[in-house]
């Protein structure tokens, strides 16, 4: 067990959990750059002042995940005593944001260099570059959570164990979301690939729309923001993390995008 600091940088959509009722993968870097995978966290259900935002510094002790093979994973030894720490803001073109991560980080634009690191279990958790963006797609599927798993975790939600703080009644659980949404884009060779974008901030955005909008409106407000804006607008760079059933099954691509990285297009002067 140690004492980490970490820069959260990913916080993905919630699954539900029997023990902790809801679950969030949570990845960001230690002060040394190297990245790190804190798993589980119940985030919705810690007191308001322990709930860490993104590009926000926490404290918390840690230790190896035993459960997960993966290199980053680690788990909190108690979750109460995370401390939250510095904020790095989006001032001056995310420079602060770009000078910690993209210079500290390798980023990878090649898909075969990645995936045959996680097939020999080197990291699962990867600053990537794509050479071109070619769509956003999204896929209807059920807004159900398996029938046992909900069960479950509405019985743990009625213990309230976890949030004795907390007003139980305002708590409910986190709604599936009715799509999946992918990038389909292209490495530095031409490969070609579809990921499903997994991370915390699609969902909000999607429910968001769908509030205001009604369903139909919001997956199109959700292109234009991944598409037409972070895409063709940002200079973009995603997250990739595996999953852990597909870590080492080396038939397949096992990682999914759990977040996005769109600082602004930096403006080119020509000097006459």
């Amino acid at each position: 067990m140690a004492r980490e600091r970490v820069l959260i940088a990913v916080k993905t959509y919630p699954t539900l959990s029997q023990k902790y009722i809801e679950l969030v993968c949570t990845a960001g870097f230690r002060e040394d750059g190297s990245w790190i995978r804190i798993y589980p966290s119940p985030f919705r259900f810690l007191r308001d002042e322990q709930k860490y935002r993104k590009y926000q510094w926490v404290e918390l002790d840690l230790k190896k995940n035993i459960k997960d093979k993966r290199p980053e994973s680690f788990s909190p030894s108690n979750i109460d005593d995370i401390i939250l720490d510095d904020y790095i803001s989006t001032k001056n073109n995310w420079e602060a944001r770009k000078s910690f991560i993209l210079k500290n980080n390798k980023v990878y634009t090649n898909l075969k260099e990645i995936i045959s690191g996680a097939h020999n279990n080197e990291f699962s958790l990867a600053v990537f570059k794509p050479n071109k963006i070619l769509n956003f797609l999204s896929e209807k599927v059920t807004d159900q959570w398996k029938p046992s798993r909900q069960i479950a975790a509405e019985e743990a939600l009625k213990q309230g164990s976890l949030f004795e703080d907390n007003d139980q009644e305002e708590l409910l659980l986190m709604p599936k979301l009715p799509y999946k949404f992918y990038y389909q884009f292209i490495d530095d060779v031409g490969k070609k690939s579809k990921l499903m974008i997994e991370d915390w901030e699609i969902g909000q955005l999607y429910w968001n729309c769908a509030k205001k909008h009604g369903e139909e409106i919001a997956v199109q407000k959700v292109r234009e923001k991944y598409m037409d804006d972070f895409a063709h607008t940002k200079d973009l760079y995603l997250f990739l993390g595996t999953t852990y059933r597909y870590h080492n099954m080396k038939s397949r691509n096992p990682y999914v995008i759990i977040g996005t990285f769109h600082p602004p297009i930096e403006k080119q002067y020509n000097l006459i």
